[in-house]
């Protein structure tokens, strides 16, 4: 049963205020993931307090960093059902984790962040991972085979 839309909208905001765009299908994580060229950043996002106090604020931190992903895409883990399915059907080698953050290019797993990694960290942990995977794999020097 999914979460009350009114208890997760400002959940959503926290991101979409600052550029995320919600896919809240199969189809919209298919043309937002598997159809864009370049690095895609998607968040899992969730209602649990490491969503609220470490990723979303760290993501939010390790926008103000100079190499960025092309592309911001979030689905939301207990509310966008079908979204969610559909990006851990992408990442059969990641197990299930809410919140986490996936960075992509070209529709391909590149680095992933999961729970385990943001839980009793900061919020600046969790930028100063981000930020770190920015450099490795979205600046124009970066390899990514």
């Amino acid at each position: 049963m999914p979460y009350d839309e009114r208890l997760v909208s400002p959940m959503r905001q926290d991101l979409t205020r600052i550029g995320f765009k919600e896919l809240k299908n199969a189809a919209e994580v298919e043309e937002g993931i598997n159809n864009k060229k370049g690095t895609t950043l998607v968040v899992v996002n969730s209602v649990c307090g490491c969503a609220a106090g470490m990723a979303r604020p760290g993501v939010a931190l390790s926008l103000n960093n100079l190499v960025l992903p092309d592309h911001l895409m979030t689905v939301f883990a207990g509310q966008d059902i079908e979204a969610v399915a559909k990006v851990r059907s992408m990442i059969p080698e990641i197990p299930p984790s809410s919140p986490s953050v996936l960075l992509f290019k070209d529709g391909k797993l590149l680095w992933a962040l999961q729970r385990f990694e943001i839980e009793g960290h900061t919020a600046s942990d969790v930028a100063r991972k981000l930020t770190a995977a920015y450099e490795a794999y979205c600046s124009k020097e970066a390899v990514t085979t």
